[in-house]
């Protein structure tokens, strides 16, 4: 009997927030879509909190929301309503709240400071704006004072004081002598946070009356000068050395409070002679790495993006070769208000439940207050649906006037964080969105995609079916999208047909149809091959394709993956090139594509040219260089060159190229300058400026190329301003607070004169600054520095020389540096699709927090425990990266029946941002391997033991073991199959009942509860009948048939006897030839010279002697036995016995089975029969007879 389980309070929002993200409603981005549904006001674009104008234009104070109706907008100013109609000077732009404050036309900025904020309002709710504090920029005058001169003794220290004055915001501070060069600074000399200039010690050199003080006003882009200070060192002897002394800060500790999330500056400034080196280091601690810089010459220790674990105690030692000193600073990083949680839009069904969740974090701990529709909630109109509780607002069966827009706020003494959130109530019968009818077309075996974008509130479900009238379509060989999409992953030629998605829900229901076509693929039946072929032949290349036929096929030719050249020789056929009067410039790869509107495939060959057979009368070689070169017409920017050709050698010259050396910039090296045919031999050059101009002609034939022309005289162009700008000028950050400007510098022939320098411009965008410029040598790079962090520059760079500027140049649009993205994407989910296969989803991250160029998303999975084994093992984490601003993502490749958690990442261009907190999802059961082994052991006359290991991967939860066998006979044919299920717990089992002496075949694989795994086969023998073996009288030859008929089939058996056959077979033929030639063996000589009565004399009928004669010589093969009659082996088992290869029944086997004794045989008596031999003729034998 189950136990009823109490959910605790505390998880009851958690139970809530799930079903909110079950439940709630996602709007389609269909512009139509959207006209139609009703929607509370949403902000959607407003000034910053902390708003700085400039006091010399109009203020825009900015305001923009959308909704359904369309909203209307007010403003309070000071915490009080702000009628704009009563003042002249303020007006509201059309369909918007943006204000627009005339300051232009007599107003005055400080009479508008203060705090603003804007109301977008419909029937359906209201929302609000941050609070926007408006402050005009200042940047007052330096105040007047009467500036001594500094007499300092070298080697003393000094601190020259800037004190700028008060500004809005704070002025950036440098230090530049009278020629507006800026001081050098160095470990010895160097600028403090706080503006002033300290020497650690002086030198002579040190000496000057110019040291001025700058501040920069950025917003109104004005610079203030402090009056020159005066320093002037004078020398005694000896000069005295000294320890180091701290000059900034003072004492020995101090305070730092900062913010988390900004960045983090500490300075120490000591004074000594030699100059002291500094040193940091954190009190029980590590420095955090790969956020901590030094700067200043390790003056200033800098951190970035600072959070709580960065408190604590930094010292700076400060050390030269008399001593050291050092000052500890304490660290506290407090936070404003930061997001855990924010408010998200809710849409609703009536009657549905939902919860909006508001979490911050902050140090100290942030406050959390609700509104409504702008109103405290306390006092705001009571809804019974509603109900706060705390951080949480919990809604419970809603209705259409439930809708309304809550704001959240976070609040501690460093700042305030503002959410609007609006939940929509919406009652909507079901919409598809998807047209009708619509057609996709596909490739066979490839995936199909079929939508059926909806709408509805309740949210409807989604059944596609086959047909119009078929049935509902379920199984593996489809996928099911949440957003109404079919997959077909694997589109066969049957798949054609039409499809229809029906929506439906409580109001009503609506299907829609899509007809799907499945082409079959295009293919190259007859690929281009490779071919060599002889200069001024004739080659072709086919190209035989085959297509589906509703599809029109295009079919492209490259050469060297580039278009065919412009030349009559090639000829495109309709399925082939062809190339007439091939050159050597032909050599290369061909290549075939074929295109159609849904797929491509291609093929490639190479050619290759090889010379022709010369004809003796005729030498083709390269031109002679062309002579004579002669300048004429000489102007500013054009003269005219000509020249006469050499010998062109059997080949006519087809074009001369013309190039140039430029004497003034790049002596020595020729540079292309243009090409003319070879019926030219005069041609007008364009020039540049400030140019110092030589001349050659190269000729050119079918052959090659001619060596170089001698040079023409040199003729220097006049100086003019440059004709063009920079090119490739990017704007890309190295750091986050600096913007690197680049560009590829003008060559030397394009500087059109002396004195080459670049003019760099720059702006923020979209903020209507003006441009700051500054102009520097001929260099290619520039820094800006003090950007805020990843903002949109437009760039410009001219060039300009002493006789000035070139054209006004484009403007490019760079980026300031990128820093680490600051937040997590949010919503992480899970989809399991199979026991391999997961997807997941996200929510994208707000462009601006990402701080850089979005490259994509990291998502980090690795595997927790199998489900099925309970063990942990080492982790091994693995990565997938998604492109761009995707949402998904499928994870292959996974263990099934495994526990695996995954987090997500945004990448922008300097790193990884926060992960997501870790997603914990499970894979279900798949099938088994194949068992780890299977051994059979133990043969007996009638059982076999098998022993097996269970599957490395289970996979899921093992129900049972299947074992098939089934015997095999001498001819390998299969016995009929034996199946046994074995439960999951056994690990070995005795087969019994087998029959003796037979080789069975065993398969053998694991089940879980979704199936069979993969199987391993073995085979194994039962025993013989142990009395047939010790016994031969009794069934012996049955035995032995059975024992011979294995070894007689085995390879190395059947190659030996092989082997003895052909060697037979070659002593057959030799001692054929040798009896042919039987009138000159040697003993016939020594008869003929030895005449012995008692030989007998030669027969004239055959030409041989009697004693040699080839009856004599066969006798043996004719009369011999295969086997003795009185001793044949009944073959009662097999008609391939070995005892056909041997001598009889005595032939036997070893214990192991290998056979015993020669395969001559034993040699045995049998009854004499005249006079021929009483041996069976063995291979031996044979070979005997015939010596």
């Amino acid at each position: 009997m189950m136990k009823k389980q109490h959910i605790p309070a505390s998880k009851a929002s958690l139970v809530l927030f799930l079903c909110q993200m079950i439940s709630a409603l996602d709007v389609p981005l269909d512009s139509k879509l959207l006209e139609e549904l009703s929607q509370p006001p949403t902000i959607t674009q407003q000034s910053p909190k902390d708003y700085i104008v400039d006091p010399r234009e109009n203020i825009v104070i900015q305001c923009e929301a959308k909704g359904k109706p369309p909203p209307s907008f007010s403003w309070t100013r000071n915490g009080t309503h702000f009628d704009i109609d009563k003042d002249a000077q303020v007006t509201m732009k059309p369909n918007s709240g943006t204000l627009v404050i005339n300051i232009m036309n007599g107003g005055k900025a400080e009479a508008y400071e203060g705090v603003y904020q804007c109301t977008a309002r419909n029937e359906r709710g209201a929302a609000i704006s941050n609070n926007i504090v408006i402050r005009p920029s200042r940047s007052p005058l330096w105040t007047k004072e009467k500036l001594e001169p500094n007499h300092v003794r070298e080697g003393d220290s000094l601190v020259l004081h800037c004190r700028p004055p008060v500004g809005l915001p704070p002025p950036i501070i440098f230090w530049m002598d009278n020629a507006f060069q800026r001081l050098p600074q160095s470990e010895r000399v160097s600028q403090g946070l706080n503006g002033d200039l300290y020497f650690s010690n002086v030198q002579p050199e040190d000496t000057r009356e110019d040291y001025i003080c700058y501040a920069r006003f950025n917003h109104t882009q004005t610079i203030q000068q402090k009056q020159p200070i005066s320093v002037k060192v004078f020398s005694t002897k000896p000069v005295t050395e000294r320890q180091p002394v701290l000059l900034t800060p003072t004492g020995s500790t101090s305070t730092k409070v900062e913010l988390r999330g900004n960045v983090l500056l500490l300075e120490c400034i000591a004074a000594g002679l030699p100059t002291p080196a500094i040193r940091w280091i954190k009190e029980g601690g590590e420095l955090p790495a790969n956020r901590t810089f030094l700067e200043n010459f390790k003056k200033t220790l800098k951190i970035i993006d600072v959070s709580e674990a960065d408190s604590g105690n930094y010292k700076c030692i400060a050390r030269n070769a008399l001593g050291s000193a050092h000052h500890v600073i304490s660290v506290t990083v407090k936070a404003a208000p930061y997001w855990i949680t924010a408010p998200r839009n809710l849409v609703l069904s009536p009657g549905e439940d939902g919860t909006l969740i508001c979490r911050a974090n902050g140090n100290p701990k942030p406050t959390i207050s609700w509104l409504a529709n702008g109103v405290p909630i306390a006092i705001a109109p009571e809804d019974p649906s509603r109900k706060v509780d705390g951080d949480t607002i919990i809604f419970s069966h809603v209705q259409e006037r439930s809708s309304a827009v809550y704001q959240c706020n976070a609040s501690n003494e460093y700042g305030y964080l503002l959410a609007n959130a609006f939940v929509n109530v919406l009652a909507e019968p079901p919409r598809i969105l998807t047209p009708a009818n619509k057609l996709y077309q596909v490739i066979a075996d490839s995936p199909a995609l079929l939508d059926c974008a909806y709408f509805g509130s309740p949210k409807p479900e989604i059944e596609w079916f086959k047909g119009v009238k078929g049935s509902i379509l379920r199984g593996n060989e489809y996928v099911f999208h949440d957003n109404g999409t079919l997959e077909i992953p694997v589109a066969q030629k049957d798949s054609t047909g039409t499809y229809t998605c029906v929506a439906r829900n409580e109001l009503g229901k609506i299907q829609n149809e899509v007809q799907l076509e499945v082409k079959d693929p295009t293919m190259i039946i007859k690929q281009p091959e490779y071919k060599v072929i002889q200069r001024y032949g004739q080659v072709s290349f086919e190209c035989i394709i085959k297509h589906d036929s509703t599809l029109v096929p295009t079919v492209i030719w490259l050469k060297d993956n580039d278009e065919l050249p412009d030349d009559e020789r090639f000829l495109v056929g309709k399925d082939n090139l062809t190339i007439m009067n091939v050159t050597d410039k032909d050599d290369g790869t061909y290549t075939c594509i074929v295109n159609t509107t849904l797929d491509s495939v291609s093929a490639s060959a190479v050619l290759t040219v090889v010379a022709a057979h010369p004809t003796p009368a005729i030498i083709y070689a390269r031109p002679n260089p062309p002579f004579d070169l002669e300048l004429t017409g000489q102007l500013e920017r054009s003269v005219e060159l000509s020249w006469i050709p050499g010998d062109e050698n059997n080949s006519p010259i087809t074009n001369f190229v013309i190039e140039y050396e430029d004497g003034l910039h790049e002596p020595g090296v020729w540079h292309y300058q243009m090409e003319v045919p070879g019926t030219q031999t005069t041609v007008q050059l364009k020039l540049s400026p400030y140019v110092n101009y030589s001349f050659r002609v190269i000729a050119v034939n079918e052959i090659g190329r001619s060596q170089p022309s001698e040079p023409s005289e040199q003729y220097l162009t006049k100086s003019a301003n440059p004709d063009e700008n920079p090119s490739n000028v990017q704007g890309i950050g190295s750091e986050p607070d600096n913007l690197v400007i680049t560009w590829e510098s003008l060559k030397g022939f394009q500087s059109n004169g002396p004195g080459l320098q670049y003019k760099v411009s720059w702006r923020q965008k979209d903020v209507d600054d003006e441009w700051t410029s500054v102009i520097v040598a001929n260099v290619s790079k520039y820094i800006v520095s003090g950007t805020p962090t990843f903002v949109p520059y437009e760039i410009k760079v001219q060039a300009l020389n002493d006789l000035g500027y070139a054209p006004e140049p484009s403007e490019v649009i760079g980026h300031s540096g990128e820093d680490l993205p600051m937040v997590a994407p949010g919503n992480v989910q899970v989809h399991v699709i199979n026991s391999t296969l997961a997807k997941v989803n996200w929510d994208t991250v707000p462009l601006k927090s990402v701080r850089g160029h979005l490259q994509g998303y990291k998502v980090y999975y690795w595997k927790v425990q199998s489900l099925s084994r309970r063990s942990r093992r080492h982790v091994e984490k693995k990565i997938l990266t998604f492109r761009g601003n995707k949402t998904f993502g499928m994870l292959p490749g996974l263990e099934p029946y495994s526990s695996y958690k995954l987090n997500v990442r945004v990448v922008n261009g300097k790193g990884e941002g926060p992960a997501s907190p870790d997603k914990v999802f499970k894979t279900p059961e798949g099938v088994p391997s194949s068992p780890s082994f299977l051994k059979i052991t133990n043969p007996t006359l009638d059982s076999l033991t098998l022993e097996w290991g269970s599957p490395t991967h289970p996979n899921g939860v093992l129900t049972s073991y299947i074992l098939k066998f089934q015997p095999i006979n001498n001819t390998h044919e299969l016995g009929p199959l034996v199946e046994i299920r074995i439960p999951a717990n056994e690990s070995s089992l005795i087969l019994k009942n087998l029959n003796y002496s037979t080789r069975y075949k065993f398969y053998f694989n694991a089940q879980t509860s979704v199936g069979s795994g993969n199987q391993i086969t073995e085979e194994a023998v039962t025993i013989m009948d142990e009395a047939g073996i010790l016994h031969p009288a009794v069934g012996a030859g049955k035995a032995m048939a059975s024992r011979q008929v294995d070894i007689a089939t085995q390879g190395w058996f059947i190659g030996l006897m092989c082997a003895v056959a052909l060697l037979i077979l070659i002593l057959l033929i030799v001692c054929f030839i040798r009896r042919n030639k039987g009138g000159k063996y040697p003993v016939k000589e020594k008869e003929d010279a030895h005449a012995d009565p008692e030989i007998q004399p030669m027969k004239e009928d055959d030409g041989t002697f009697g004693e040699y004669s080839d009856a004599e010589d066969h006798k043996p093969l004719k009369k011999g036995s295969r086997t003795p009659s009185d001793r044949t082996v009944k073959k009662e088992d097999s008609d391939d016995s070995l005892v056909d290869y041997g001598e009889g029944v005595n032939g036997q086997f070893n214990e192991d089975g290998s056979f015993i004794g020669q395969y001559s045989g034993k040699k045995e008596k049998e009854p004499a029969e005249g006079n021929e031999s009483s041996e069976a003729p063995s291979p031996v034998n044979a070979m005997n007879s015939f010596v």
